[in-house]
């Protein structure tokens, strides 16, 4: 069950998906996108076209620090979208909100955040077949006691999201009605070709 939050008259054309790895982030955006005639968005995505390069390549070749500059960059530039009036669901990376100063612009843009979360053994096995899946190598896929300490690290800040959704053998259906719901968020109308409202 949600865990709701409530903040300061929060934004309601823009929503952020937050949690660790394997937790449904671009599952769920991408269901709750669709939902809600919004945009969906991966942040990750959007800092590889930024920077003409994918993340992998940029934590190997200029390490961390250069990339958590690109990914608050990437950050500010949402939310300035956000703010002129784009409806948008974004996944973020699994570090991004536990960085203080992306929490910081998130709360102060007073967006919607939420926490999709699951016990770590399901966050596990939902990477692993993913990674055989894509063949993607993940780093973090080498040792279940790393992936753990990690998760354990940064749980207490994914915490501070506004709404927090447990996702552990549940219907990416049945999480995003809980999230629309919850934050009591409204689908857009679209016009069809005869400009009738759908």
């Amino acid at each position: 069950m949600a865990r709701k939050v409530t903040s300061a008259s929060p934004a309601r054309n823009a929503v952020f998906l937050v949690g660790f790895m394997g937790a449904g982030k671009s599952s769920v955006g991408r269901s709750l996108g669709e939902r809600l005639n919004w945009v969906f968005e991966d942040l990750d995505d959007r800092i590889e076209q930024r920077e003409g390069r994918t993340v992998a390549t940029i934590f190997r070749d200029s390490g961390e620090a250069v990339f958590r500059l690109a990914e608050r960059a990437a950050l500010r530039q949402t939310l300035a979208e956000v703010s002129g009036g784009v409806a948008r669901v974004v996944a973020l990376g699994g570090g991004a909100f536990v960085q203080a100063q992306n929490s910081a612009l998130l709360k102060s843009a007073g967006v919607p955040t939420v926490f999709l979360d699951a016990p770590v053994e399901e966050l596990w096995q939902r990477c692993c077949r993913q990674a055989s899946n894509t063949g993607v190598e993940r780093p973090l896929l080498r040792s279940i006691e790393q992936f753990r300490a990690l998760y354990e690290s940064r749980h207490k800040g994914y915490s501070k999201a506004s709404l927090k959704v447990a996702t552990a053998g549940r219907d990416i259906d049945e999480i995003t009605t809980e999230i629309v719901t919850g934050l009591d968020l409204k689908t857009i109308a679209i016009r069809t070709e005869q400009g009738e409202v759908e």
